[in-house]
């Protein structure tokens, strides 16, 4: 594994446990401030909304900067609005410090995708995309635990031991990355940055695609807490130990990505791991017994591993210039599609046959993405290029 790899595994790992990191602290702050269940939950988001919306102007602006500065300024950034949050002494000021946390993170993620095809060879991109998304998947597995297990001693210390973690990092990337700087292009307006993506079909397609892809699963995975304590009487705990040890399966699928993609191609990666989450969104809320269940959803968060890093490579793919805009703007499809896919789930789970409804709707919506995929030729257009970097590797 490269310096870079472990890099921005840690970048991605940091910004993931932070994003996972409140849950496990909202019944403490709630009670620390005073307010209701409803209201404290925007503390995490107001994390998700300063992502989502500077998301958007970030990438832009990181496509005509120094992608090294822009990483470190995030990561300082990151780590700085992060300590500060431990030491919010009212609900509003969490509130400010957990949405520029989220800011700075929407200058910081998308800097390690962007990154990497400007600093790995062809050959090693996917597999570095796939270790990158790694960072994520294990921060949704050890994210809460974590919170938990540093919350033991004061509900601050999560916060403080993050933001310190992010600093380390910040002089890490100082250390390890080269310049990347943009190759003399002439500046441009953010709206303009765009316009290559606006114009192309392609990535239309590509991106309506991704949104289809993460309102399937986000949906399937907002209540899935909730179906487990239904169908299972399962405690809170209990709850928490199945949702990380399915983390695990997000894990595993993000470390094969490459050698599967490798080994069947983009088209028959993405077509063969969409059309078995179809059966097995159908399939799983029907199952009566917690093993049986739970070895369902690992396969799926197995197979989600494999393909989101493989689509992450596709849409970077896309314009070598602008790979902060096409890495921004997939972090903003990513957030809202999560957002509405939590709203209906609560619609579908109350009013329309539970969690059997949300499974139908997830297996719609992978289908959907499949047929856009497919049609919209992102998938086909890039598997020549997938063999020719494997047969170089």
């Amino acid at each position: 594994m490269s310096k870079y790899s472990i890099l921005f595994f840690l970048v991605m790992f940091m910004i993931g446990t932070d994003t996972f990191l409140i849950s496990p602290l909202l019944p403490t702050l709630q009670a620390e401030y005073g307010v209701s269940t409803g209201i404290a939950g925007w503390m995490i988001g107001a994390y998700t909304l300063g992502s989502a919306l500077f998301a958007l102007i970030s990438g832009p602006l990181s496509d005509g900067w120094n992608r090294r500065t822009v990483m470190i300024c995030g990561l300082i950034g990151f780590s700085v609005s992060t300590a500060l949050c431990g030491f919010a002494d009212s609900f509003w000021m969490m509130l400010l410090f957990r949405f520029l946390a989220g800011v700075s993170a929407a200058f910081t993620a998308p800097q390690v995708w962007a990154s990497i095809p400007a600093v790995m060879p062809p050959a090693r991109i996917a597999r570095t995309m796939g270790i990158a998304f790694g960072g994520l998947a294990a921060a949704q597995a050890l994210g809460v635990p974590i919170g938990s297990w540093l919350a033991a001693a004061d509900w601050p210390v999560p916060f403080w031991s993050i933001g310190a973690a992010a600093l380390l990092l910040a002089g890490l990337a100082f250390l390890l990355l080269p310049d990347m700087k943009p190759s003399g292009q002439t500046p441009v307006s953010i709206l303009s940055r765009y316009t290559p993506l606006m114009k192309s079909g392609k990535a239309r397609s590509g991106y309506l695609a991704y949104l289809l892809l993460h309102l399937g699963s986000g949906t399937a995975m907002a209540f899935m807490g909730k179906w487990l304590a239904d169908r299972f009487e399962l405690s809170v705990g209990s709850i928490g130990t199945v949702m990380m040890a399915l983390g695990f399966g997000t894990l595993v699928g993000s470390i094969i990505s490459s050698a599967v993609t490798r080994k069947l191609g983009n088209t028959r990666t993405v077509t063969a791991g969409m059309l078995l989450l179809v059966l097995l969104y159908l399939f799983g809320p029907h199952i009566v017994q917690l093993p049986a269940a739970a070895m369902v959803y690992f396969i799926i968060f197995t197979v989600l591993g494999v393909i989101f890093p493989l689509v992450m490579g596709l849409l970077t793919a896309l314009n070598a210039s602008i790979r902060g805009t096409i890495s921004s703007l997939a972090n903003s499809t990513m957030n809202g599609a999560n957002t509405l896919g939590a709203w209906l789930a609560g619609l579908l789970y109350v009013h329309l046959n539970g969690y059997v409804s949300i499974g139908i709707f997830s297996a719609v919506c992978i289908l959907l993405s499949l047929g856009t995929f497919r049609l919209g030729g992102l998938l086909a257009s890039t598997d020549t290029t997938a063999r020719q970097q494997s047969e170089s590797a």
